[in-house]
């Protein structure tokens, strides 16, 4: 009741009240006597995107095993309820406890994606929490943000005390209790806590490395402050993903959330080297659960939730080297109990009927496929390793099972990309429909929809693409506008990412600290919600920059030289820079790499270590 009572009686004036009180099924209460170390985890959304994170529920499970640890959840409130605390002063409190976010010992923000920038940092503000780490006391808890955006870390560096690279699992756990030990012994000051944690592994310290710049405003170098630290931060890495916590009892929301079903991760990292894709290198080494693990999760999770839907997700599901004797596995009692399978990420060529046939069953609907290229040319570029005959095969076998809508997944401005690229766009989306029609009436369904969805390439740190220039807007958009054109056919629905967001994206993806200064306007100015594109105003970004002296172009529109230092260079994925070069120079040759389940390439993730059958050193 203490949340409720500091909320003065806001929560009628809002649209999700139930949002905000906490108390729901499964929710992990310690007596906070009884506990070490308090940690607030930080997802910067609302509740019904943040309770659909599995990295989330991964980490309050992980946290939460421990005794001495008590892990509560923290959610950034819609913008009418933001607007009420503001009006009547009300801090950001944890949905447990109830208890306000400076009262913790540890607060732990996961970014997800560029744009959570601002409504992370005005969470910290929310709390009356200093955004500047340098502006922070002895009194005030200690900040780290872990999640795929840290692997570079730069752009946010002044505002978190460390950065957890690579997986949180253990590497939290272990920071908790270095936490706890030294408040027991005595030995505790800010400073000294962030000196041993950067000794950790896999803790990136900004505070204790020196970064300076030579006069065209490229990174000179970075310089550790100390002998004993890491020149470089070596992500962490969980290694048997069988014996790593997995949470069969996650808390089950009161209200509606994003995704309202069963989640099974069937492995981490990917076979693929696609050479624009940032999670298939960061992710690296690839480490597969086993089916039996994975088949008793899944009985559990259903056994203690009741969701009528099961996802197997991973980078490419269908991938899973066990995928026949896992879906056999589930298949054995999810059809008498009316629960479905869905598999959100295939791949166009490892696409059966006999894997059709599993995931068709109770549920109705459309699948989705990435071709990513319009011409065999470009996907060779990108090494995507599949043909304009494998999309065709796999869109058949969809519709030979009653489907009627297909979407295809495609990027426009990618390296190299010529008019031809982008009209082989039109031209595979109506191949696709083409291939309903030259099915016998009686194996397919009434009608047929292909929805075209089109991004726009954005160049992303460890990737064989990070040195190259990302388009310019009005290029982006004048490739927009041509694709339109060229699309006629009213079976055929395009939709495109909005330009102006990829741009401001591209500006974040490969920025330094020297933006710190813009995020803090952007989270004080309106753009708390800059990802929700009712929030977005590129006119805004513009003038923040334009106030905050930072030339966008110089982030995103301006190639880099293969020895130039880059922002990201501090944080060793595992993946060599050496390999991505390789990469990158295959890319502009047309050559293709084959896949990690055919060749180790030598990307350098096997020094990782890891339960892994793919890499050399195995």
């Amino acid at each position: 009741m203490k949340k409720i009572d500091a909320y003065h009686g806001v929560l009628r004036q809002v649209t999700n009240p139930g949002e905000y009180v906490g108390g729901e099924l499964y929710e992990v209460q310690k007596d906070k006597a009884d506990v070490s170390v308090r940690f607030a985890f930080v997802f910067p959304e609302i509740y019904s995107i943040g309770m659909s994170n599995l990295g989330m529920r991964i980490l309050y499970e992980s946290l939460n095993r421990r005794p001495e640890i008590w892990c509560e959840r923290v959610f950034a409130p819609a913008p009418d309820m933001r607007e009420q605390m503001l009006t009547h002063g009300i801090p950001m409190t944890a949905l447990e406890s109830g208890d306000p976010l400076t009262d913790f010992d540890i607060i732990g923000t996961t970014l997800q994606y560029e744009l959570s920038y601002p409504t992370a940092l005005s969470v910290l503000d929310l709390a009356g929490i200093p955004l500047y780490a340098s502006e922070r006391g002895e009194d005030m808890p200690i900040l780290v943000a872990g999640g795929p955006c840290t692997y570079n870390p730069e752009p946010v560096a002044p505002f978190y005390d460390l950065f957890s690279i690579g997986e949180g699992e253990s590497a939290l756990v272990e920071l908790s209790l270095l936490y706890k030990e030294m408040k027991e012994k005595g030995s505790y000051t800010k400073a000294a806590f962030l000196h041993e944690a950067a000794k950790l592994g896999g803790f990136y310290v900004p505070s204790l490395y020196d970064v300076s710049y030579r006069e065209d405003g490229t990174i000179k170098a970075f310089t550790p402050k100390y002998d004993d630290i890491p020149s470089r931060i070596t992500k962490r890495i969980i290694e048997d993903l069988d014996s790593a916590p997995y949470p069969t009892s996650p808390v089950l929301p009161y209200s509606e959330t994003v995704h309202d079903r069963i989640v099974l991760e069937l492995y981490r990292g990917c076979i693929r080297g696609c050479r624009f894709c940032q999670a298939g290198m960061v992710y690296r080494p690839i480490r597969e659960k086993s089916p039996e693990v994975l088949c008793r999760q899944a009985k559990c999770l259903y056994e203690n939730t009741g969701y009528d839907e099961i996802s197997l997700i991973s980078l490419s599901t269908s991938d899973y080297s066990a995928i026949d004797e896992l879906t056999d596995g589930l298949l054995s009692w999810t059809d008498e109990k009316n629960v479905s399978l869905s598999l959100p990420s295939l791949r166009i060529d490892s696409f059966t009927e006999e894997l059709m046939r599993k995931i068709s069953g109770v549920r109705r609907g459309g699948i989705t496929f990435a071709p990513e290229a319009g011409t065999q040319r470009m996907r060779d570029v990108i090494n995507k390793n599949v043909t304009e005959e494998d999309l065709l095969r796999a869109v058949s076998i969809a519709y030979s099972f009653k489907k009627e809508s297909v979407k295809l997944y495609f990027m426009q401005g990618l390296p190299s990309e010529t008019s031809e690229d982008l009209d082989g766009i039109a031209d595979l989306a109506s191949k696709a429909v083409g291939a309903f029609y030259r099915l016998p009436k009686e194996k397919r369904g009434r009608s047929v929809k292909v929805t075209v969805s089109v991004s726009a390439f954005v160049p992303k740190p460890f990737t064989a693409f990070q040195w190259e220039a990302q388009d310019s807007l009005s290029v982006m958009q004048e490739k927009q506008r041509y694709l339109r054109s060229r699309i006629t056919d009213r079976k055929i629905v395009y939709r495109w990412h909005d330009a102006e967001v990829s741009r401001i994206e591209g500006v974040l993806a490969r920025g330094d600290r020297r933006l710190a200064p813009a995020l803090v306007l952007a989270a004080r100015e309106g753009m708390a919600y800059a990802a929700w594109s009712e929030h977005f105003s590129y006119e805004k970004w513009n003038e923040i920059f334009e106030r905050t002296d930072i030339d966008p172009d110089f982030y995103a529109c301006r190639a880099r030289s293969l020895d130039e230092v880059l922002p990201w260079d501090i944080i060793d994925c595992g993946v060599s820079k050496a390999y991505l070069a390789r990469e990158r120079e295959r890319a502009y040759a047309e050559k293709t790499t084959p896949s990690c389940a055919e060749h180790c390439n030598g990307c350098g993730a096997d020094r990782l270590g890891g339960k892994t059958k793919w890499c050399k050193n195995q």
